[in-house]
């Protein structure tokens, strides 16, 4: 026991601190504390610190660039090559289904999702990201990082909103032809030529690819991969959604085999179904079948994969093992001739020789590029961010863009549409024990070996199975769904980003509903800082601990103060915001207790020299038998004609119930200091700098003081390069806590003289027969000279 109590006393001391110090405002802490002088380097220092060279400079430059000059020195052939063998061979494979499923996306023919499947990972190997051995010093510590688990090549997402430019650039109807002209056929009504049709949606996909690859490899040059800051993730996760149910439609024709146009713009998803629909009794079974097998097997197996991962050490490959059986089938029953099945038909063998984009097209396609340029970086940080987390390391943004950009440029010379993070494929690399991007180059290889000679094995593979699987890998997209009710209970403005960028995605598509959503997630942040929390704080007694008053029973208040906390920086948006919460939390209008007193004081001057009025030690009388003329009721306008006070001052329309030593009705002020707590405030505009200043005036003129406190010091250098402190605004308002404005103020009302000017000011009428000018301190600022100017036209 004696032993235990002793381990609590040091806990029982450390519960509690006692700390004794000066009361700081700005100015004495100033005094005591030298800021240490800020020397930012002159233009000739940053220049020569930019154009510094030396070898080890030099070596760190290009590795930054290449990343495989980091990693590949380092490899350990023993331990981590038979791993990248066999995740290599088990992401190649999925791969190569996935490239000829995703062609089907683009709406161009499907050899050419090969290609796309095998070239982005060749400039990638050499400029993806990756910090592969971090040493220690007592022991070696491998860690992996994103880019050595992250498998380069079509998304769904991406090829979806590429395809939608090649559809609306290349539709059917710009290739239509007299079928009697048709080489080889005997119709004699209007046909596609498909042949140019599909040679012209490849070249603009393969152009589009190009543009998207150079806007890039911009962005990463530039730096401003904080870009993809912007994408929340309930945006990236409400497009997303939308983004898969556009798939789903888009595929959901290929598996029934019917024909429809090729809708594109606002609303055509909505289109696109009822025309499927309408269409729906020329299914073709064998395709429907086909497809609904293959959604089922895939669906249940990825289901099993997930729940057993901890003890099957290799995913089951059904994409790959559904394709080799469904290829089989198709060939052996001859689905194509005996029940009009949809099949690939044609995959070329062997690579095309690379072609310059059409620059003539760029025009066209420049601001559907931006936006697939920046929604592929965004899904690939996106994934990233998971295995980043996961392997605890950071992501490089904007090398990330320049290695996406150098891949895309160098793909659309091979006739490849743009690739980014292939998430099935990089949870396969990792999964099945990658270990770096030698996985991803094996990978490459398989899909090499698909494109020189096993092309030709999947020619009877009917459509409505690759329409399938890329059904079946939507399911985790389809499953955010279940991510807004938990969004609603934990922040009701995200779960309104999503459902809005979901619908918005939806209706209008896939590049304006992005933009759409993104503007109203700008808009969700512009309105939570127009209008942000704020509060009326009180004292916990016995600590320096201030909290609101409305969240805590044993809050108090300081007699004769009131503090304000204004949770946001103030700018022109939400100054008038500031304004309402002052008069919220102190309860009168500064503006209209002066106007009060002044219309006040000309009603008792003019009673006083009729001696209906006399002025006491226990106030204003009147004389028995006569009326208070100078009482008001509360519901009595206010004549400002005959006040003559300008309308300008009384624009702030803040109304208190206040109180003041004279028995007439007019606003009584119940404080005499405010206190401002700017400790959530990271800046001012210059609107807010003359509107504080305005306001201190203001309650100066009605005998409050206004504090600030909890400031930051850029405020300060805000304040001073805007000319805010004078002769009369002093830094010595300026508290580092409000608990030290708060002391400040209670030794400063115990030494202050309480005698009340207004009933000097009066006691001066009743015995003086001449009117007595009632002057006020001058103020510098223009729009308080025009109201003194009415009080001395009135009092007099």
């Amino acid at each position: 026991m004696a032993a235990g109590a002793r381990a609590e006393e040091p806990l029982a001391e450390l519960s509690h601190y006692l700390v004794a110090r000066p009361i700081y405002s700005e100015a004495g802490f100033q005094e005591e504390n030298e800021r240490r002088p800020a020397l930012p380097p002159t233009l000739r220092e940053r220049a020569q610190a930019a154009c510094r060279c030396s070898r080890k400079r030099a070596f760190q430059i290009t590795k930054s660039f290449l990343p495989i000059l980091e990693w590949l020195p380092n490899y350990r052939v023993k331990e981590w090559l038979v791993s990248d063998i066999i995740s290599g061979v088990s992401t190649g494979l999925v791969a190569t289904l996935q490239g000829l499923a995703y062609a089907l996306l683009v709406a161009v023919p499907v050899g050419y999702g090969l290609y796309s499947a095998f070239f982005p990972i060749l400039t990638y190997f050499f400029l993806g990201t990756s910090r592969h051995i971090s040493v220690e010093t007592q022991n070696l510590c491998v860690h992996s990082s994103l880019a050595h688990i992250k498998a380069m090549g079509p998304f769904p997402v991406v090829s979806l909103m590429v395809g939608s430019v090649v559809l609306s650039m290349a539709p059917d109807d710009h290739f239509l032809i007299d079928g009697s002209n048709a080489t080889g056929t005997n119709g004699t009504g209007i046909m596609i030529d498909t042949e140019s049709r599909d040679a012209q949606r490849v070249l603009i996909a393969s152009t589009l690819t190009f543009l998207v690859g150079i806007l890039q490899v911009i962005f990463g040059v530039l730096q401003i991969g904080f870009i993809v800051r912007y994408l929340a993730d309930p945006l990236v996760g409400g497009f997303t959604t939308a983004a898969a149910f556009q798939v789903l439609v888009s595929q959901l024709k290929i598996v029934l085999n019917v024909s429809t146009k090729n809708y594109n713009g606002v609303l055509s998803i909505i289109y696109t179904l009822i025309e499927t629909f309408e269409k729906i009794g020329t299914t073709n079974i064998a395709d429907l079948i086909a497809g609904l097998l293959t959604i089922f097997v895939c669906m249940v197996v990825k289901e099993i994969n997930d729940r057993f991962k901890h003890k099957i050490p290799i995913p089951i490959p059904i994409e790959v093992i559904v394709t080799i059986l469904a290829t089989g089938i198709s060939y052996a029953a001859d689905l194509e001739k005996k029940y009009n099945a949809g099949i690939v038909k044609s995959i070329p063998r062997g690579f095309l020789p690379p072609e310059p984009p059409d620059v003539s097209l760029f025009s066209q396609m420049i601001a559907a590029s931006f936006s697939i340029a920046i929604v592929a970086y965004a899904i690939a940080v996106s994934v990233g961010k998971v295995y980043a987390t996961k392997y605890d390391y950071a992501i490089d943004g904007n090398q990330e863009f320049i290695a996406f950009g150098l891949s895309n440029i160098f793909s659309g010379a091979f006739s490849c549409f743009v690739a980014t993070t292939a998430l099935s494929r990089t949870a396969v690399q990792e999964s099945t024990g990658g270990k770096t991007q030698v996985a991803g180059i094996i990978s490459a290889g398989i899909v090499l070996i698909s494109i020189v000679a096993l092309g030709k094995l999947l020619e009877p593979l009917q459509k409505s199975v690759l329409a399938a699987v890329v059904i079946a890998n939507l399911k985790g997209m389809f499953m955010q769904v279940f991510d807004v009710p938990r969004l609603w209970r934990q922040n009701k403005v995200d779960a309104m980003i999503w459902v809005f960028t979901c619908i918005a995605s939806i209706i209008l598509g896939l590049d304006l509903g992005l933009l759409a959503g993104l503007l109203f997630g700008l808009l969700t942040v512009v309105l939570r800082v127009q209008f942000p929390s704020w509060g009326g704080f009180g004292n916990i007694p016995g600590t320096d601990i201030y909290k609101k008053v409305k969240d805590y029973k044993n809050v108090i208040e300081p007699e004769g103060v009131k503090i304000l906390k204004f949770s946001s920086p103030i700018f022109y948006a939400n100054i008038d915001g500031l304004k309402s919460s002052l008069k919220s939390t102190v309860g009168f209008d500064a503006v209209k207790v002066y106007n009060k007193r002044l219309k006040a004081l000309r009603k008792i001057q003019k009673l006083i020299k009729k001696g209906k009025l006399k002025a006491t030690k226990n106030g204003i009388i009147s004389e028995p038998g006569m009326n208070n003329e100078a009482f008001e009721t509360d519901e009595e306008p206010e004549d400002n004609e005959d006040m003559q006070v300008p309308t300008k001052e009384v624009e702030i329309q803040v109304d208190w119930n206040s109180e003041l030593p004279v028995k007439v009705n007019i606003p009584k002020v119940p404080i005499h200091s405010l206190i401002l707590d700017f400790g959530a405030v990271t800046f001012l505009d210059i609107v807010a700098v003359r509107s504080i200043k305005t306001i201190i005036r203001e309650f100066e003129r009605i005998d409050v003081r206004v504090y600030f406190a909890s400031y930051q010091d850029n405020l300060i250098s805000q304040l001073e390069r805007s000319a805010f402190f004078d002769d009369i605004v002093r830094k010595d308002i300026f508290f580092l806590t409000v608990h030290d404005a708060v002391l400040y103020i209670r030794n400063q009302m115990t030494y202050s003289d309480n005698q009340d000017p207004i009933f000097e000011k009066i006691s001066l009428m009743q015995e003086s027969k001449e009117p007595i000018e009632f002057t006020e301190t001058s103020q510098p600022d223009d729009e308080l000279d025009v109201q003194e100017e009415a009080m001395r036209r009135l009092a007099s």
